[in-house]
């Protein structure tokens, strides 16, 4: 392996020993108690199994049966999580088929942050995460289950259940995905729509017609935003069947990948030979491998907080160091929207993640021995599943990529780097995803166009004040602000700005989409404005620093100019939508940095 991965294994887990030690004594200490149910009274087992067939109760009944906790995000509203109704009941049959049973634990919420993007609900979005944990935690603390599956995609949907799941992790657990729709209007036409909308070029009608070409039926969204990096993040962490991310619902394939899901976990728990609690595989070494994973595929933005919330809950600190370092020696060997001009399907179709793991491995980037829910180790996770027949079966993966636009090796990278740069400066600390941003833009130093609120930036905008070289500064956006909305929406006026000449940059304490693009974007700064962050400070015309190549983000004024200066007011939180009742989440969450988290105090 790579010295510089090896190192950055090592540090990890030597600032984190203290807290994975306490961490992993919870953890032996259920572990040690009677097995599951059968420490559960006569009543608390009647009321358990109350609503199970005859046949399932004699099941349940005897303890040397496994019992699945399934724990679903399904709703009919998101495109990604409706193929999710139909799964209970495979899982189901399929546990049965193994003499065994399985429940439905608990339902946990799934929002959808393209609904949700640029409206108020994006503001509950982040600490949706939270509550997902939270209804995980209490899901599977019936402790009638031997082990668990976890039934979500999307952006905050994934990280939540595995950070609740964590709190049980002397359970084996396992993601069990629904894979992305087909492809549809291409990511590069949709974007042109976009802008030409933005620029009043056409009308709502020609941009509804283009969105719903591009999001138009069920599955997860084809480009490779967050819910698709989610996919990629817990394979590579080992919790995911090899080579399951991206195969399209309603196939015979899916189900087949389902109910081996079902079956396999079963094979796992502390009932078997081969028991793989949650704990055991989720460590140093994993959460290093999903940060490699991530950054050699262009992976989300949002990673950069999720992961570090994950590892949290598993008893690790990571930070933006880490990211930093892991991004300066993982090249870029993915070219997926926004990325490129290819969707999800276009690479799965090239190799997925089974040639983009096993480039990876050669390259000595990701650690081969790291523990998995299947196989011997990490080194079988450059395998794909096929059918044989009606039977599942695993092949190795290609030797190399089936197009080289899309997916490469190593040694022909599309760039040296994972396309993350850590920023430093006056201004604080922020990352930058460089992976979708010529190399023209990577330096931007421009006067400040100062707001406090993304529905201001339109106005501006409409009325020309924007046409000229600047940097946008979208303040107390923080998550103890407001809950640390995306701001996606303004990525299409930007991108008219930048297209027509335009030095244009964004700085805010909030977040982009996992479809950051073209334009250069110094996110989630911290410490925050709210938290008294000096973007507070910074006033229209302030000339700000963004080098995404250095790592430099400063403002052009001197300290003494600085610290005359009052701090901005900051907004108050409006309590429609259901804000109000996160003003507790808000006065408790940590920094972006500590995984913007309001569960750990």
């Amino acid at each position: 392996m790579r010295t510089e991965i090896v190192k950055v294994t090592d540090a990890i887990e030597a600032r984190s020993q203290d807290l994975r030690d306490d961490y992993l004594r919870d953890i032996d200490a259920m572990r040690a108690g009677a097995p599951d149910r059968q420490q559960l009274s006569c009543g608390n087992l009647a009321h358990g199994m109350a609503a199970c067939s005859s046949n399932d109760k004699s099941v349940i009944k005897l303890m040397d049966s496994a019992n699945i906790g399934i724990v679903t995000a399904y709703n009919d509203m998101l495109s990604a999580h409706a193929p999710y109704e139909t799964y209970p009941e495979r899982i189901k049959q399929a546990a049965r088929r193994l003499g065994s049973t399985a429940q439905i634990a608990g339902g946990v919420p799934a929002m959808c942050d393209g609904v949700t993007q640029g409206q108020s609900g994006m503001e509950l979005s982040l600490f949706s995460r939270d509550v997902i944990a939270q209804a995980t935690a209490v899901s599977l603390s019936h402790q009638m289950f031997d082990a668990a599956l976890l039934l979500g995609v999307c952006d905050k949907i994934i990280p939540g259940l595995l950070m609740g799941a964590l709190q049980f992790g002397h359970l084996p657990v396992m993601t069990v995905p629904a894979g992305p729709m087909p492809s549809g209007l291409p990511n590069k036409e949709k974007i042109r729509i976009r802008q030409l909308f933005a620029e009043g070029k056409v009308g709502r009608k020609e941009l509804l017609e283009a969105e719903s070409q591009s999001y138009h039926s069920q599955g997860t969204c084809t480009f490779y935003g967050t819910a698709n990096s989610n996919q990629v993040m817990v394979e590579a962490m080992g919790l995911q069947l090899p080579g399951s991310s991206f195969v399209n619902p309603d196939t015979q394939l899916r189900d087949a990948l389902t109910d081996f899901a079902a079956e396999h976990v079963i094979k796992i728990t502390a009932k078997s030979r081969d028991y793989r609690p949650m704990a055991s595989v989720v460590d140093a070494r994993a959460l290093v491998n999903a940060m490699v994973a991530l950054l050699a595929s262009g992976g989300s933005t949002n990673l950069c907080i999720h992961l570090i919330a994950i590892a949290r809950a598993a008893g690790y600190r990571l930070n933006w160091s880490d990211f930093d370092a892991v991004s300066a020696v993982t090249p870029l060997i993915a070219r997926v929207y926004p990325n490129g001009s290819a969707d999800v399907n276009h690479f799965h179709a090239a190799g997925g993640t089974g040639v983009l793991f096993r480039n990876l491995l050669d390259a000595g980037l990701m650690n081969p021995e790291a523990s998995t829910c299947f196989g011997d180790n990490f080194g079988d996770y450059c395998q794909e599943p096929v059918l044989d027949g009606e039977s599942l079966r695993w092949r190795d993966a290609a030797d190399q990529s089936l197009d080289k636009e899309v997916l490469n090796d190593a040694a022909n990278a599309f760039a040296s780097n994972g396309g993350l740069k850590l920023l430093n400066g006056k201004l604080g600390r922020a990352v930058i995803k460089t992976s979708a941003v010529a190399d023209e833009h990577t330096v931007v130093e421009a006067p400040a166009v100062v707001i406090d609120d993304q529905d201001a930036l339109k106005p501006l905008f409409e009325a020309g004040e924007l046409d000229r070289d600047c940097v946008v500064v979208v303040r107390y956006q923080g998550p103890s602000a407001n809950g640390m909305p995306e701001l996606h929406k303004l990525t299409p006026m930007l991108g008219v700005l930048q297209d027509k000449g335009y030095r244009v940059a964004l700085v805010t304490d909030g977040r982009m989409s996992g479809a950051s693009g073209k334009v250069p974007a110094a996110i989630h700064l911290t410490p925050e404005a709210k938290l008294g962050g000096l973007l507070g400070k910074v006033q229209t015309g302030d000339v700000i620093r963004l080098d995404a190549n250095t790592g430099e983000l400063g403002v052009l004024v001197d300290d003494d100019t600085l610290a005359s200066r009052e701090q901005a007011g900051a907004p108050s939180a409006p309590n429609t939508v259901g804000r109000g009742l996160f003003f507790a989440n808000r006065g408790t969450v940590n920094s972006a940095e500590e995984g913007a988290c309001s569960l750990f105090g």
